[in-house]
């Protein structure tokens, strides 16, 4: 009796272990795939917001990054080289439509960027600050709103800054890029 009881317990014990594995079928998710966990994507992608995407810490390209003749942008670090262009955030500016972050147009003299697409990673920078540096030496604060959409024609490496970051940095507008450092505030 106590043999069966023992040979029972081992059964479920095996079965209920051989359950909670992940699923083979389901660990093949591609780009944009849907998913739960980072077993449920294929190769170096990850799971984001329910969608198998390139590891923006990794710097994979599988997804979307193949046919583009630019380079993607580098992983944010403690100084990332950018570009600074320039952004008009206000309702009819050529910032498009409203912001991705929070859906709101933005007066143009706040301090606010829009990231390239990678840096934006999926709205995970939203309302957060970052410190920039001009090459003059000054630096300013601004507030993530926006993304600069590789979709919509941004370059990457693109730090998209409106009319308040360029004034903080004693910048002329009329330049129209600048290569400046970045981080996280």
């Amino acid at each position: 009796m106590a043999y069966s009881v023992l040979a029972c317990l081992a059964s479920l014990w095996l079965v209920s272990n051989f359950l909670s594995l992940p699923s083979p079928a389901l660990a093949i998710s591609s780009c944009g795939g849907s998913c739960r966990t980072l077993n449920d994507c294929s190769g170096q992608l990850v799971c984001i917001n329910g969608k198998c995407n390139d590891d923006p810490d990794v710097g994979t390209h599988t997804c979307g990054g193949g046919s583009s003749p630019t380079t993607p942008s580098p992983p944010s670090s403690s100084s990332t080289p950018a570009i600074l262009t320039n952004n008009n955030f206000e309702k009819g500016g050529d910032g498009g439509g409203p912001s991705e972050c929070d859906g709101k147009y933005h007066d143009n003299s706040e301090r606010i960027v829009a990231l390239s697409t990678r840096w934006y990673n999926n709205g995970s920078r939203c309302g957060k600050m970052i410190k920039i540096t001009a090459p003059n030496g000054k630096t300013t604060s601004a507030k993530v709103v926006d993304e600069c959409d590789k979709a919509d024609g941004c370059r990457n490496n693109i730090v998209d800054g409106s009319d308040g970051v360029w004034d903080a940095l004693g910048l002329d507008t009329d330049i129209g890029e600048v290569h400046v450092t970045w981080s996280m505030s």
